[in-house]
């Protein structure tokens, strides 16, 4: 399967989790390339990153090494949207992630929309509930796991504003340990 590769190392401080790759996103072999995703734009208006990166591979580097920040999907499978994932394809992605993420050890799961997040624990395995934006009770492997809005243009719902503020109180989280 032609897929985003996820860009990860051992000792994260986050590790960034999308539904599944984009189109647009495997094509460009980054994630959250299509350029009217959100996501970039609100990770540089935040404190998550110390200094803004320009959306692409180089960056995918960049976040790594400084910022400690890797990058991976529920479901490996890219689609045009959500509604096309299955459940076979939760089923296989699920586990997958816990098991990366018991290798990585980051010390933070940043989950992009309560849907990753709902059928990652559905998934996955888990004990726990989905409580809403934020800091989640439920930690996975050890990491403790923060929920945002996703940052998809699908996901009109959120202004770019709103994608900020979340990810300002990500940052807050992650100061406070």
């Amino acid at each position: 399967m032609n897929t985003l590769p996820d860009f990860v190392a051992p000792g994260l401080r986050i590790l960034s989790v999308g539904l599944n790759p984009s189109l647009p996103s495997v094509r460009a072999g980054y994630p959250f390339a299509n350029p009217r995703n959100r996501f970039w734009k609100a990770l540089n208006a935040s404190p998550l990153v110390s200094e803004p990166v320009e959306p692409g591979i180089e960056a995918m580097e960049i976040l790594l090494t400084r910022e400690g920040m890797g990058f991976t999907d529920v479901v490996k499978r890219p689609t045009r949207g959500a509604g096309e994932l299955r459940a076979a394809d939760y089923r296989a992605g699920a586990p997958r992630l816990c098991a990366l993420i018991e290798s990585l050890q980051p010390a933070w799961v940043w989950i992009h929309g309560k849907l990753a997040w709902q059928q990652f624990l559905r998934h996955g395995g888990l004990e726990g509930a989905d409580e809403g934006w934020g800091a989640q009770s439920t930690p996975v492997a050890g990491a403790r796991v923060f929920v945002t809005p996703n940052p998809s243009p699908a996901n009109a719902a959120f202004s770019l504003d709103d994608l900020v503020a979340h990810y300002r109180a990500f940052a807050s989280a992650l100061a406070q340990g």
